[in-house]
């Protein structure tokens, strides 16, 4: 590190203790202890702390007066229920970037830069003024040399660097902080900062957002009412991002609907539909649909722009998430806390009594109430509140999911307050059910797992054998307790079951290809002492296969 950035980050510390101070949360320094380590930082004044602000309202301030960084970071942790209380998370919504746009000799030579000529020969014309200004870029109006109208967001000069400053200094902190402070610990801190910290720089990188563009646009082939900005590549680099300029009314402009006759029912639908259909079909949504990212035009279509935060969902979390709904309906505690266990999320010294406890409040408390007067925003937010409290970790798209959920929830109720969202949602559902128990879909992701299976019980003599020779030399050891054990035994119940299952299966599509290939040649010679061998052996194939079938699911361990 040169003496230059050495000095950078001394005064950035600095900055940092200052408005820990001037935020009420001067004890912060002196714990982290910044005075002894970082020349002429005063000590904190306890009269600061004792200000009528709320924690939201004094950490929301500390984030805005230390500048773009802290202010972007806040916003994605706005988007972290799971580890954030709700009236935290509500402050940290209102965060504002306060930031003046930079000027346009800049924003030239950062497109000259990246683009590799002048504005004057790349664009027919280029509006200097922006748009729209914000802590990482700001938006600009131009038209192709076709005369095609574009919006070009440029990133502002030296941000990277401040950025990178800004994360290695937060880094640092969270160290400390977990060296200091058992909640630190607890909260695992340095992992939160790191995962906010890559999803900062997922946003500072414009190529990201280009392909999630490209992505989207898919969905207006689906749905006809959607409309994406289309992308201009040649005019794209990871600074420079240039799309079609799209001109409509922002969902929170409710009065200007009305004025353009925009019918907001039907608005609301389109809206709800498209999300639910990001996210339960396409596994991949837009991780911020807020009323300023979805515009109404005037043909009642809605655009989708600003795709810097998006959220994916694997097969395997889709289905998981589905059988968490499915279970939670049911009124199934066992279900939900297995849903949840599948995904990873509970941490081993969990205690599992109070988590099932927990859970059965949950249940009862949406227990028989009708699915359209259940709040969804409501729910999600009890969900988050329970992993709070039991250091459940939820995956970064599941609790983007949630937010986005939330956000969908506010808007349609700005929009059309008497509008259900599970009245959309419903079809979704029933969908994902045929999809999950579609025999096609069940075999072809069975049959997808037997390559495991015979690649484990190829491994199966090997290891043996290993453990064989360590026994014989007296150095087996063996430690598992009885949960573990019945984990491990539930395990290889489930593998054999689903191994026998595909076997099974492949059998029994073997037969049908027999018959099939059999009647196809017309054969009426394919009795045996006048008896229908082949048909007789398939109905018995047919009865065997139920009869299996039933008994793994009655067994639970599939």
């Amino acid at each position: 590190m040169g003496v230059r950035q050495k000095i950078r980050h001394l005064q950035r510390y600095r900055d940092i203790a200052h408005a820990f101070v001037r935020s009420g949360f001067g004890y912060m320094v002196e714990e982290l202890g910044l005075p002894s380590s970082i020349p002429f930082t005063r000590r904190h004044d306890s009269a600061a702390e004792s200000s009528s602000r709320t924690i939201g309202e004094r950490i929301r301030n500390f984030l805005e007066e230390l500048g773009p960084t802290f202010v972007k970071l806040g916003q994605i942790a706005s988007t972290r229920p799971d580890l954030i209380p709700a009236e935290i998370i509500a402050e940290l919504e209102r965060l504002q970037d306060h930031v003046a746009p930079f000027s346009y000799e800049e924003v030239a030579a950062i497109i000259e830069s990246e683009l590799g000529a002048p504005v004057e020969q790349l664009f027919a014309s280029f509006d200097e003024t922006p748009m729209a200004a914000a802590s990482i870029g700001q938006v600009h109006r131009a038209e192709l040399p076709d005369g095609t109208p574009v919006a070009v967001k440029v990133q502002r000069p030296r941000i990277s660097a401040v950025i990178e400053t800004d994360l290695d200094i937060l880094s640092e902190l969270a160290r400390l902080a977990e060296s200091r402070m058992a909640w630190a610990r607890a909260y695992r801190v340095g992992d939160i900062i790191e995962e906010l910290a890559r999803a900062l720089r997922r946003e500072m990188d414009y190529t990201a957002e280009a392909r999630h563009m490209e992505k989207f646009a898919a969905l207006e082939e689906t749905l006809d009412y959607i409309r994406v900005p289309g992308l201009y590549r040649t005019y794209s680099t990871r600074k420079v991002l240039t799309m079609d300029y799209i001109e409509g009314i922002k969902l929170s402009e409710r009065e200007r609907l009305d004025r353009e006759g925009i019918d907001r029912k039907q608005t609301a639908e389109r809206y709800a539909t498209a999300i639910l259909h990001q996210i339960l079909i396409d596994g991949l949504f837009h991780g911020d649909p807020h009323p300023g990212n979805v515009l109404a035009l005037p043909d009642g279509k809605l655009a989708l722009i600003d795709f810097g935060m998006v959220g994916k969902l694997s097969p395997e979390m889709k289905r998981h998430f589905a059988s968490f709904v499915i279970a939670l309906r049911a009124q199934s505690t066992e279900g939900v806390l297995r849903s949840i266990t599948r995904m990873g999320l509970v941490p081993d010294e969990a205690d599992m009594d109070a988590l099932r406890d927990d859970v059965d409040e949950l249940r009862d408390k949406y227990y028989r109430v009708p699915l359209h007067e259940i709040g969804l925003g409501e729910a999600i937010r009890d969900l988050f509140a329970v992993a709070r409290r039991h250091s459940i970790r939820i995956p970064v798209d599941m609790t983007l999911l949630g937010k986005t959920l939330l956000t969908m929830e506010g808007v349609v109720a700005s929009l059309d307050p008497t509008f259900s969202v599970f009245d959309v949602a419903e079809p979704f559902g029933r969908r994902l059910l045929r999809e999950r128990f579609d025999p096609r879909h069940m075999a072809k992701e069975w049959l997808g797992h037997v390559p495991d299976y015979i690649d484990l019980a190829q491994e199966i003599p090997a290891k043996l054998r290993e453990v064989a020779a360590f026994a014989k030399k007296g150095k087996l050891s063996l430690e598992i307790t009885a949960p573990e054990l019945e984990m491990f035994l539930r395990k290889l119940e489930r593998i054999s079951n689903r191994f026998t299952f595909s076997i099974i299966l492949l059998a029994f599509s073997i037969i049908m290809v027999g018959l099939i290939i059999g009647s196809s040649l017309g054969r009426p010679d394919l009795l045996l002492w006048k008896v229908p061998i082949i048909e007789i052996g398939f109905g018995f194939a047919v009865i065997m296969f139920g009869w299996l079938l039933l008994a793994i699911f009655r067994s639970g361990r599939f």
